[in-house]
């Protein structure tokens, strides 16, 4: 028995939270009850009703639906849904190819889906977990709307705990079990949103155990461990904690810094990856104010290195609390990303002579290196000659 599987609603009186989007008078309401479908993209966390939303949309528009996995499915499968698709036209029959994790298939894969949207002959619902600025090609993304799915609220998986233990039919009433209110808030936050691991961790915990009420015990034993989340280290959720970390430590913000870092340390990121961040901070966001801070970094990560887990997060901690607390500038940063704009504007000026070698006597006959002096008392060209080419000698890059 699958407890996850068993509850899936089969239509959107059933389901369970994104109100934003199938609430009344919400877009994919409105586009279920005027049967005006279009290709989307369904962007959100694991456990947030992706998959669930496709087959309801397919259901009650009484599409023909077909499911496939980006991957393991590739284009000779697409080219079979292909196939059914214009045998469907030719009755009137609409054609749904709903893919699941889509960011997975590559730009060649995404590319083959281009005309058959484009002409309607199949409608696209894409599932991903990513952003899929990033991971769909931009001509597929235009022809779609995406729509962001959001983790489900508490409410929304005290909904679902309470129909998983007294659902008849397809939950787990059978073994009129109970859920102490303690435990239940355990199993929410050690499930990170995701409502498959929740309701599979409900079901364990129902099934697996003799006591009549769940308690927070058993759902420790359940997940075996201390602390969850939903925390993938190739997905968004990865990036955004460490943004949110090094914003804090741009904010001088000591106590956020921590949890952030514990936080990414708990869910096992890679402590060097950490290190790495660091240092480029500490250029980046300290530069000069503290010249300090780039050696502490730079001596965290060697640190790390040498000691590792779980010793390793005492030295991160310490130079997190430093950088957090070290005075901030961005003088050389912004310095040269100005720079590299000038570039971008003047890219091909050339040096002045005086600044060139001049190995040879024709060089030097030409004026290579004429009027620069290299002394005890002074090293440059004449004070009235610039460094910078001459459209750009008063040019000022470098604000202090």
């Amino acid at each position: 028995m699958n407890l996850a599987y068993k509850l899936r609603p089969i239509n959107l009186k059933e389901f369970v939270g994104q109100k934003h989007l199938v609430g009344e008078r919400r877009i994919i309401r409105k586009m279920i009850e005027s049967d005006s479908l279009f290709p989307i993209i369904l962007w959100g966390p694991p456990g947030s009703g992706k998959t669930t939303l496709a087959h309801i949309i397919s259901k009650e528009t009484n599409a023909d639906f077909h499911e496939l996995s980006a991957v393991n499915a590739g284009k000779e499968i697409l080219n079979k849904v292909i196939n059914v698709a214009k045998e469907n036209k030719k009755i009137g029959k609409r054609t749904i190819l709903f893919i699941d994790e889509i960011h997975r298939w590559n730009k060649a894969q995404q590319d083959a889906l281009l005309h058959h949207v484009e002409i309607g002959l199949i409608t696209l619902i894409g599932a991903t977990t990513e952003n899929p600025s990033f991971e769909i090609i931009s001509a597929l993304l235009s022809r779609c709307r995406v729509f962001v799915l959001k983790s489900l609220e508490v409410d929304d998986l005290k909904q679902l705990i309470k129909r998983g233990l007294s659902d008849k039919e397809k939950g787990l009433e059978k073994y009129k079990k109970t859920i102490h209110e303690d435990a239940q808030e355990l199993l929410i936050r050690f499930s990170g949103g995701d409502a498959r691991i929740m309701l599979n961790g409900l079901e364990i915990a129902a099934t697996g155990y003799r006591e009549k009420k769940i308690t927070p015990e058993i759902i420790k034993e359940v997940f075996q461990t201390k602390s969850a989340g939903l925390y993938d280290k190739k997905a968004d959720e990865h990036y955004n904690i460490i943004s949110a970390f090094i914003k804090s430590m741009r904010g001088s913000d000591v106590d956020a810094t921590l949890y952030y870092l514990a936080r990414m340390l708990e869910n096992g990121e890679d402590p060097k990856f950490i290190a790495r961040r660091m240092i480029i901070f500490a250029s980046e966001d300290i530069g000069l104010a503290d010249r300090g801070a780039l050696i502490q970094a730079n001596a965290g990560f060697e640190a790390v290195h040498k000691i590792g887990m779980p010793e390793a997060q005492l030295i991160l901690a310490q130079i997190a609390v430093y950088l957090a607390k070290a005075a901030k500038s961005r003088a050389t940063t912004n310095a040269l990303y100005k720079a590299q704009q000038v570039v971008y504007e003047f890219p091909n000026e050339p040096v002045p002579l005086h600044l060139r070698n001049a190995p040879t006597k024709l060089m030097k006959n030409l004026g290579y290196a004429k009027n620069y002096k290299w002394s005890v008392k002074y090293v440059g060209p004449k004070p009235s000659l610039p460094f910078l080419p001459e459209k750009l000698k008063e040019k000022k890059i470098y604000e202090p």
